[in-house]
């Protein structure tokens, strides 16, 4: 925590705070930085504009400070099967329009544009991924940090007549498979605005 007054006075606040919270040294933006979008931009990341619609934008609940994995459904030059594969893994939402705080009754909102923060490297992934296919947002949970290994998923997939892709190509082919037990039954929870409904099937 930032421990004498006149190392924090005048300096630019990159997240919210709460009352009593300690002020930390890494949600200071630097000494001197400017006001707006580029104060909360830290030293070797690059913010990146992407377009987006209400279906990318997660019906409106992608809000500044939201973590997001990023996709892209593309068809390769070389495959006849379009495939959709997981770009980038748990990236932080700088603005959602013009925004650059959430808004404080949660109330959604649609926006044309969202800004990301990414690394150089993940910036030109989303570049080409996005001259390529259609992006598609993923919301995580804010304390879920993981990253996971995803490999792309096939249209054969899907269709249930793909060849296994990772460790399950790895089985034994001659070996009889086990006949699948039946489900026991899905549950699938919605919001709509404020409303919260589960649909079993």
């Amino acid at each position: 925590a930032v421990t004498k007054p006149e190392l924090a006075v005048g300096r630019i606040l990159l997240f919210p705070i709460a009352p009593n919270e300690p002020i930390r040294e890494q949600i200071l933006a630097g000494p001197g930085a400017a006001i707006g979008l580029t104060a909360k931009i830290p030293d070797g990341m690059r913010a990146v504009a992407v377009v987006t619609n209400e279906v990318n934008n997660v019906s409106g609940f992608l809000f500044p400070g939201s973590h997001v994995d990023v996709l892209v459904t593309f068809r390769p030059e070389n495959g006849k099967e379009a495939m959709t594969a997981t770009v980038v893994q748990n990236v932080d939402v700088l603005s959602t329009g013009e925004r650059l705080q959430p808004d404080p009754s949660g109330k959604p909102q649609n926006v044309k544009v969202v800004t990301l923060l990414m690394t150089p490297d993940d910036a030109q992934k989303l570049a080409l991924a996005s001259n390529q296919g259609t992006v598609q947002f993923v919301l995580r949970n804010g304390s879920d940090q993981a990253q996971q290994q995803q490999h792309p998923t096939l249209i054969g997939e899907l269709q249930g007549n793909a060849t296994p892709v990772g460790p399950a190509a790895k089985v034994n082919s001659r070996k009889t498979a086990a006949a699948p037990s039946k489900p026991a039954g899905y549950e699938v929870e919605t919001f709509d605005g404020t409303k919260r409904s589960i649909v079993k099937f």
